[in-house]
C-alpha cells in the first residue's frame, strides 16, 4: 500500500497551449507499468476551458464542485454538474470547463497509451464556447448571437 498525501503534490497553471482563462492542475495519481492509469483534479475558473482534445484510450471526468459544459465534436454543448461521471470515447474529439459565471472543479481519469494520455488540438473559439448547440439554457447567460 501507498498514500500519497495531497500536500505532497503541489498544484499548476494549466498551459495556455491546452487552456483558455485561469486553470489549475492538482496532481492526483499516475499508476506505476504495468497498469497506465493517470488522474488529476482540474479547477476551471469562470470561463475558463480546455481546448479541444482526444484520448487513445478514453476519459472519464467525474465532476466535484461548481457548474461546467463538455461538449463531444459535433454534439451539443451539455451541462455537467457534481456527481456527474463523464466518458469520451477513445480518440473521440471533446473539451470541457466552466460556465461563464461558475467556477467548475472535475477529477479527470484516463490511461496512457505507449506513454500517452492526450493529443491537444486546437483552442475552443468564444463562439463555439458561446454556441446555440447548448442542450441546457438554465447557466445564467445569453447565448444569442453578437452581431
Amino acid at each position: 500500500m501507498k498514500i500519497k498525501r495531497i500536500e505532497s503534490q503541489s498544484s499548476t497553471k494549466g498551459p495556455t497551449d491546452w487552456f483558455t482563462g485561469s486553470v489549475r492542475i492538482q496532481p492526483l495519481f499516475e499508476a506505476a507499468e504495468p497498469a497506465r492509469v493517470r488522474g488529476a483534479s482540474v479547477k476551471f475558473e469562470p470561463s475558463a476551458r480546455t481546448a479541444w482534445h482526444t484520448h487513445p484510450l478514453g476519459q472519464t471526468l467525474i465532476v466535484t464542485s461548481g457548474l461546467g459544459w463538455a461538449q463531444r465534436e459535433g454534439g451539443p454543448v451539455e451541462e455537467i454538474r457534481p456527481g456527474d461521471v463523464i466518458w469520451f470515447s477513445p480518440n473521440e474529439k471533446h473539451w470541457h470547463g466552466a460556465t461563464p459565471i461558475r467556477a467548475m472543479t472535475h477529477i479527470a481519469i484516463q490511461e496512457a497509451l505507449d506513454g500517452k494520455v492526450v493529443e491537444w488540438l486546437e483552442h475552443v473559439t468564444d463562439e463555439e464556447y458561446l454556441s446555440e448547440k447548448h442542450e441546457s439554457r438554465n447557466y445564467g447567460v445569453t447565448n444569442e448571437r453578437r452581431d
